[in-house]
């Protein structure tokens, strides 16, 4: 991690003395590619890849005039085309904006192997809107292209200065020949940055442009890091580099869009004084949610009160007043953190506001105070050290996303010093619910009894925990038709697609989240399961547990395991046999697969049976205690994935 200061301190004092606010252009606003360039040479070590960047050129300058900042964005890339897919992918070229940038270049052209260029101009281009993400994407549809082609794009955003932290992606799923980066910025501001994964460190220039100071960063041969390995986080293991301001040297700023000030100035603008108004309608609010002596179940009370009393919209404008908040019944970010934290008061429920990131994006660096890691939001129960998400409908406590857990947080707890109520930041880990909450038992029973061509199957299955999550929520939100279809099509997965003879549901809507587990009772005729063989019956019994997903890797495996949650399931199968009749195929039951980890078992497909008269017992466990598991522990962890698979895959033989 480095910073970035002037020489000394003559040059600090030249820079005072000078004007700070000179009008500027950019400076790459001449830039352009080589019109004479019709032919591209490609590497050798290249030439057999199916897509390679050839070139990535990013540059980012900030410009202060008249007190005002901006920042330009420059890319130009080069992407050689050499295989059927890469056509495909590259049929559209998008360049995505926010609604509040400004596009001042937006030009391709493709460089075919002979040497013809197509040039894309305006009519080339289309537009699609996402109201939703708030995000513009201009494309550029490309015709004619072929392997051996190469096609080069340019663009130059003007948008809003990225002060408070930023992340570059250095490396992506194709190699990248050449790339170089600049961050170009007024002198006199004092950028702090960090590189990752093996990625140099920025050179300074403060020489080649008058008052301007140059971070540049260039590497050559960049590997591909592939982005569909299952199980994986990619944005973790790519070259990265990140940068703040850290410093301005005109007005004395320092330590600048650090945690510290963050907390002081977050916990003083979310717990204003209160009138007498706004004392009195939190109060009326507060009589309205159900006591309880549990401090878990009061907390679930006061998450179930808000969120399904006051409708929370990121993007509405902030309410002067809780009255107001309350009364409207609408709250942006800033309102429902106000509300949660004065109802927390009303009760006397100690708690931290967290702030972190998602850690499939921005994972939270601990060593670097970019606010990039604070874009989501939890709060903390110190005494029962539990987490609730405050803008997530769905989620109850203990529960939260999961891409938010298994992170660092910077956790703002209230002080009092000479009188004075202040926050606090800390980091610390965020702890996700363990696969004691996250369990799933499946008891089933498969009855020959009666008839050995058409057994009765019945399944009792509990989903607990983020698995319960899956379910639980849509009965509230779906009409009674839709939530009908909703679980014929769970039971499809469990009953192989036949029709199912019951279906009755426990636990479902949102008022068990976090509570109960999920529920689901199902019953059907196993014909489709049996064939017969002369005097023999084959029954896939494995299929009784649902379909389950065969992991398969192609190539060397490239990143370490990451999964969502750590999590347990619990099998039991009964086989209830006609008097007189064998069985065989037993032995495929008995399975024993670990992924051990510093002598530990920490994910294990556990499998075992045991026969008495005319009954089998089948008891399965498949458990992962924890989330990220080494490379040189992949295969390992492969195979107990695959174990389930496999036991999918067991047929057993009976005959009378």
């Amino acid at each position: 991690m480095k910073r970035y200061p002037l020489k000394n301190i003559f040059t600090v004092v030249a820079l005072l003395c000078s004007s700070l606010f000179f009008a500027q252009e950019y400076s790459f606003k001449n830039y352009d590619w080589d019109e004479k360039e019709t032919k591209v040479e490609i590497p050798e070590q290249y030439k057999n890849e199916k897509e390679v960047i050839l070139q990535r050129n990013i540059k980012i300058e900030i410009v202060v005039a008249d007190k005002n900042a901006k920042q330009y964005h420059l890319l130009h890339e080069k992407i050689f085309i050499n295989s059927d897919d890469a056509i495909e992918r590259n049929n559209k070229i998008y360049i995505p904006f926010s609604l509040d940038e400004k596009v001042l270049l937006n030009k391709a052209r493709v460089i075919l192997k002979n040497g013809m260029v197509i040039h894309l101009d305006k009519k080339d281009i289309k537009e699609d809107v996402d109201q939703e993400k708030g995000m513009k994407y201009n494309y550029f549809a490309v015709n004619g292209l072929e392997k051996g082609a190469v096609i080069e794009k340019i663009y130059v955003l003007e948008e809003s200065p990225e002060f408070t932290g930023n992340t570059i992606k250095m490396q992506d799923d194709y190699p990248i020949a050449d790339l170089h980066f600049e961050l170009i910025t007024p002198n006199y501001l004092i950028f702090k940055t960090k590189s990752y994964n093996g990625l140099s460190e920025a050179a300074i220039d403060e020489k080649s442009m008058a008052n301007k100071l140059i971070l540049s960063i260039s590497e050559k041969n960049i590997p591909a890091l592939d982005n569909d390995e299952n199980y994986s986080n990619w944005n973790l293991q790519l070259k990265l580099f990140r940068y703040k301001l850290d410093e301005n040297l005109m007005n004395g700023g320092r330590n600048l869009n650090n945690f510290k000030g963050f907390s002081t100035s977050v916990f003083d603008r979310l717990n204003p004084e209160l009138d007498k108004k706004d004392q009195k309608i939190v109060d009326d609010f507060c009589k309205t949610i159900p006591k309880s002596n549990d401090l878990q179940e009061q907390i679930w009370n006061i998450e179930n009160k808000i969120k399904k009393t006051i409708t929370y919209d990121k993007y509405i404008d902030n309410k002067e007043t809780l009255y107001e908040i309350i009364n409207t019944k609408q709250a942006n970010q800033t309102d429902i953190l106000k509300i949660y934290l004065a109802v927390f008061k009303n009760f006397k429920i100690e708690n931290n506001i967290v702030f972190t990131s998602n850690r499939y994006k921005i994972p939270f660096d601990k060593e670097f105070e970019s606010y990039e890691n604070l874009s989501e939001l939890l709060f903390y129960f110190p005494s029962i050290k539990k987490y609730l998400t405050p803008t997530e409908i769905e989620y109850r406590i203990p529960l939260f996303p999961m891409t938010i857990a298994n992170n660092n947080g910077l956790f703002i707890k209230e002080k009092t010093f000479a009188g004075v109520k202040m926050g606090i930041g800390e980091i610390n880990f965020i702890e996700i619910p363990g696969n004691d909450i996250s369990h799933d038992i499946m008891n089933i029973t498969v009855d020959f009894t009666n008839d050995i061509e058409n057994p009765l199957i019945t399944s009792n299955l509990t989903f607990g925990g983020y698995s319960g999550l899956n379910f639980q929520p849509i009965k509230d939100f779906a009409s009674a038709e839709q939530y009908k279809a909703f679980l014929k099509n769970v039971a499809e997965n469990y009953t192989v697609e036949t029709e199912y003879k019951t279906l009755t549901t426990e636990n479902d809507g949102t008022e068990f989240i976090g509570k109960k587990p999920f529920v689901l009772n199902v019953s059907y005729d196993g014909k489709d399961l049996t064939k017969k063989a002369g005097e023999n019956y084959l029954f896939s019994v494995g299929e009784t547990i649902g379909k389950q997903m065969e992991f398969y890797q192609e190539n060397k495996r490239t990143l370490p395991v990451e999964i969502d949650y750590p999590h347990f399931y619990t099998r039991n199968i009964k086989i209830l046999l006609p008097k007189g009749a064998t069985v065989k195929n037993l032995d495929k039951f008995t399975m024993d697969f670990k992924t051990n980890i510093n002598g530990k078992t920490e994910a294990a497909f556990i499998s075992k049976y045991t026969k008495k008269g005319d009954e089998i017992l089948v008891e399965n466990t498949e458990f992962y205690n924890i989330i990220n598991y080494p490379l040189n522990k992949f295969e390992e962890y492969k195979a107990v994935i695959n174990a389930a698979a496999d036991f999918n895959k067991i047929v057993i033989i009976v005959t009378k």
